[in-house]
């Protein structure tokens, strides 16, 4: 549309189901190729991608043609159907229901970008359980723990 003009920076983040530890190193930047594919045909400007084990954090500057609902779903059955179909996983691959969205101002955008990049570093000090919450806490979302991922019981709480 003529005289339209946004800018908005999505951190997207979601995990494996049951937060299994699925995703591997010698895959992982395959798949994060092919999610940079999804992103890029439906427009969107990937800023940076990274995944871990068991769950994958995407920063987009995002394209207001597309709701973001339907570029996440898109973004994981495709890279679900591509894990299978290349046969990387000898366990079931799916992703969990649901995701986080987050919005940055632009003056934000080397520090998410850092953050995103350097997860094996940040996550030998922190779980994706602390990361998650911390950041639901920082946005001021209000969340039930049922709702939010499946965290393994196990996992260190503090």
């Amino acid at each position: 549309m003529a005289n339209t003009y946004t800018q908005l920076y999505i951190h997207l983040v979601f995990a494996v189901k049951n937060r299994n530890a699925l995703i591997k190193k010698e895959w992982k930047d395959d798949l994060e190729k092919y999610i940079t594919g999804i992103v890029q045909n439906n427009k969107h400007k990937l800023l940076a991608i990274g995944s871990m084990p068991d769950h994958i954090h995407i920063f987009i500057g995002y394209n207001v043609n597309q709701l973001l609902p339907n570029l996440v779903e898109q973004i994981k059955t495709s890279s679900n159907a591509w894990i299978k179909e290349k046969n990387l996983s000898s366990f079931k691959f799916e992703w969990q229901k649901g995701y986080g969205a987050f919005s940055h101002s632009r003056k934000q955008l080397d520090t998410v970008v850092n953050y995103i990049l350097t997860q094996e570093e940040h996550h030998k000090k922190t779980t994706f359980r602390e990361e998650y919450l911390e950041t639901l806490r920082e946005f001021a979302i209000e969340y039930r723990n049922e709702y939010v991922f499946e965290f393994l019981e196990t996992e260190n709480v503090s």
